[in-house]
């Protein structure tokens, strides 16, 4: 599976971004597809992911709220709508999928970590100006 991430760019506090991931071919219900997001000088954290079987939504605290995950089952996209936006979310953005959907939960992302899941895409750069 590929992954392309887009939708980055430069806005400003309070301003809102919507990030896309498109796949290359359809995922299975097996699946949860998510962003990680790395700030300078910072490791990759998790961000937000969806179960593709059943489109439940998990989310790191520091995002609960003001991003939204959702998916386009026909285009095989998934999307990161991002509210609010501070200058702490300026970070790369990486899209991901990982095949063991069931397992889903925001506590099992941040375990397993960026380079736990079984697929990635480039990052995307979204910088917030205060």
């Amino acid at each position: 599976v590929q992954l392309q991430a887009s939708g980055g760019g430069l806005v400003q506090a309070g301003d809102s971004l919507r990030l896309s991931c498109a796949a290359s071919q359809r995922f299975s219900r097996h699946f949860a597809v998510g962003w990680f997001r790395q700030a300078p000088g910072e490791e990759r954290e998790f961000v937000a992911a969806i179960r593709w079987s059943d489109g439940s939504t998990y989310y790191a605290d520091s995002v609960k709220g003001r991003f939204t995950i959702s998916r386009d089952n026909a285009k095989n996209t998934v999307y990161l709508e991002m509210n609010s936006l501070k200058p702490e979310d300026t970070a790369v953005y990486y899209c991901v999928a990982d095949g063991r959907g069931i397992y889903s939960s925001s506590s099992y992302y941040t375990r397993c970590g960026y380079y736990g899941m079984d697929y990635w895409g480039k990052g995307t750069q979204v910088t917030v100006s205060s």
